[in-house]
């Protein structure tokens, strides 16, 4: 058999790194983690199959530049700028206390005071792709939190691109002087500013030339081209790093009108990779001089994950962040991962660092990425204990004056998150005229709909007891939770149901699960977007082959009855009406315990010839009683399903809510 230690080196790596992941997300933790087991299990430190180093090497280099390329790619200057009061500030000086303190210790333990430097950088930067996952995990990545986590990676990212650059010159030579220095930093600059100038335009003009080809494999050709020979062409003609020539190339294809194409074809190559990266990671892991070095290893990670951790909280506090994203932040931040290794590795070929120094940064990376989920649930502990003091109340800064007394309002809806979902509720209550009250935390969202002026708007976190006490929920017709994060919809959905015990509520659901837990939470009702899409694929799939249309109709009701287990009783028998009434109306109209109607019989009432509209089904506590006979007595807080035509259901709903019958109805 033909000797191929490339294919077999690779072959093996994938394969453990394979089998690696899969036991560490089983067990809930990165597959990072994972992977760089499988490198420790392959090295040559460690028995049985032995990994080709020098190969795994060159393959880490081409995982280095995919992964920055990949970086650049969704880097955002538009991000950044957003949090930058809190993200620019806060980054900058927690990495110099990070290092500063890392640097204490280690000098403290006779390292030199570059390898000291060199580590304290290390562990001052966090894993933007530890950070990504975990973020995307819980839902807080489109949050204001989380965005400011990510602008805080993003500078965290760009400063340490610059740092790169610096190193050799810094380093590299005993005798480097200021003028070696401004050369270096003068040939990066150079190449920076011919790729944004020149560089942008070609690479639009060859990417568009490219797509009009409307070959595929010609498209992924090209993009691989772009990130290998950018950063191959940076490092040969102006002597820049390969991760700094990946990182511009990145940026510039990323502003391009083909960036997110060029991204999602590059996804299945930088993954792969970057598997490989951190697989050699792993393979440079020195176990018996972290089994020595124990307690080092404890003493840093005790810094990356508490001390990076309070750090970076009481910054974000400082700023006047609110306590959440401080503990956002913090949780995301208690890590280090490939950045690290970069610098690192950087360190070990400029002679700054030894072996066994770098790995016991290798070292500290696998715990601190290990704990960080649990640090994640341990900060939303943290979150509940501090509930109610001092540092929770502290309002974040909104970006311009509330508008309006919000206290005034009344029969309003109150619509909590502008995003996707909400925007298409306010979009029709507007149409309608139906006063509306928004909560939003993102920035951008909230100047959104302020701008629009048909809606008053409120800048905060509605899981706030204080700000939802501004929302007049007392006097509101309904609330819509339209959030995407499953963990702050149940806690708006508890609040608002212990401030306003009749509310009516919806929800939105990310699963069925999630459903259920809201509706036992207190929502009325909860909508799955992704039961409804499918309901509505069905039927437009059964109309496209020629199935009569209430056929379609049909089938898709008894589909959603089957699913929709989670769904009140109420819901059911509305929908229900509605189906067998086209052209009217049903709605629910809670009965208040003051008015007049309470204790009377349905006939007593004169419901129908007061208003018009017949009562078809009360909803009474946890039950439902359908079409209720004429000598059913009403109870304060029932709820009468009343069907008939728009105006006939005003007129009911000012009887039954307002105490006197509508004027202008007659009696007959």
């Amino acid at each position: 058999m033909h000797e191929l230690p490339l294919l077999t080196t690779t072959g093996v790596a994938l394969l453990t790194a394979l089998f690696g992941g899969l036991v560490a997300r089983r067990i809930g933790l990165p597959p990072i983690v994972g992977y760089m087991l499988a490198g420790i299990a392959i090295a040559p430190r460690t028995p049985g199959f032995v990994g080709d180093t020098e190969t795994m090497a060159q393959l880490a280099e081409l995982g280095v530049v995919l992964l920055m390329f990949g970086v650049g790619a969704h880097f955002s200057f538009r991000d950044l700028w957003r949090v930058r009061s809190v993200a620019v500030p806060g980054a900058i000086v927690q990495m110099l206390a990070s290092t500063a303190l890392a640097y204490g210790i280690v000098r403290a333990w006779g390292w030199s005071p570059g390898s000291s430097i060199l580590l304290g950088i290390a562990v001052s930067i966090a894993s933007t792709v530890v950070l990504l996952r975990a973020l995307m995990e819980r839902g807080l990545l489109d949050t204001a939190h989380g965005r400011v986590a990510v602008g805080w990676l993003v500078f965290e990212d760009l400063a340490t691109v610059v740092i790169l650059v610096m190193l050799p010159a810094i380093f590299g030579h005993r005798d480097v002087g200021l003028e070696d220095l401004a050369w270096a930093v003068g040939r990066a600059i150079a190449f920076v500013v011919l790729m944004v100038t020149i560089g942008g335009r070609l690479v639009s003009a060859v990417l568009r030339a490219v797509a009009r080809t409307r070959s595929h494999e010609l498209f992924v050709l090209a993009a691989l081209t772009l990130a290998l020979g950018t950063a191959l062409a940076s490092a040969h003609f102006f002597g820049v790093s390969l991760a700094l020539g990946a990182f511009v190339a990145g940026v510039i294809v990323g502003e391009s009108r083909f960036g997110h194409q060029v991204s999602a074809d590059l996804v299945p190559f930088r993954d792969a990779f970057a598997v490989l990266f951190f697989v050699s990671i792993g393979m440079l892991v020195e176990p018996a001089y972290l089994a020595a070095h124990a307690l080092e290893v404890v003493a840093l990670t005790a810094i990356v994950v508490l001390g990076k951790l309070a750090i970076a909280g009481a910054i974000v506090l400082a700023l006047g962040g609110p306590l959440r994203t401080a503990l956002v932040v913090g949780a995301g931040l208690a890590q280090i991962g490939e950045f690290s290794f970069i610098v690192g590795q950087a360190g070990v070929r400029l002679g700054i660092l030894e072996g066994e120094q770098y790995s016991l940064i290798l070292a500290v990376a696998i715990v601190s990425i290990t704990l960080n989920p649990l640090v994640f649930r341990v900060v939303e502990k943290l979150e509940g204990a501090l509930a109610g003091t001092r540092l929770a109340r502290a309002r974040p800064r909104a970006p311009r004056d509330v508008p309006p007394e919000t206290t005034t309002l009344d029969g309003h809806v109150v619509i909590v998150g502008y995003g996707r979902v909400g925007a298409h509720v306010v979009d029709v209550l507007d149409t309608l005229r139906i006063p509306m009250l928004v909560v939003e935390n993102d920035t951008e969202r909230f100047d959104a709909i302020t701008k629009r002026g048909c809606a008053v708007t409120l800048f905060g976190d509605a899981s706030s007891p204080e700000l939802l006490e501004r929302c007049g929920l007392e006097h509101a017709r309904a609330v819509v939770v339209a959030l995407s994060n499953d963990a702050t919809t149940e806690l708006v959905v508890t609040r608002a149901r212990e401030a306003a015990s009749s509310l009516n509520i919806l929800a939105r659901a990310s699963s069925r699960e999630h459903a259920e837990s809201v509706v036992a939470l207190g929502a009325s009702e909860s909508v799955d977007p992704q039961l409804e899409g499918g309901l509505e694929l069905v039927r437009r799939l059964l109309v496209s082959l020629h199935v009569p249309l209430e056929v379609a109709q049909r089938q898709a009701d008894a589909l959603r009855i089957r699913e929709q287990r989670h769904s009140s009783e109420r819901a059911r028998v509305l929908e229900q009406l509605l189906r067998g009434a086209p052209g009217l109306e049903v709605a629910w109209v809670r009965v208040q315990p003051e008015s007049e109607v309470v204790g009377r019989s349905l006939a007593e009432t004169q419901l129908r010839t007061r208003t018009g509209v017949s009562a078809v089904a009360i909803a009474r506590d946890e039950d439902v009683l359908p079409n209720p006979s004429p000598t059913t007595r009403l109870r304060a807080d029932d709820s009468i399903a009343v069907i008939g035509a728009r105006e006939q259901i005003d007129a009911a709903i000012r009887w039954l809510t307002e105490l006197r019958p509508p004027v202008g109805t007659s009696e007959t």
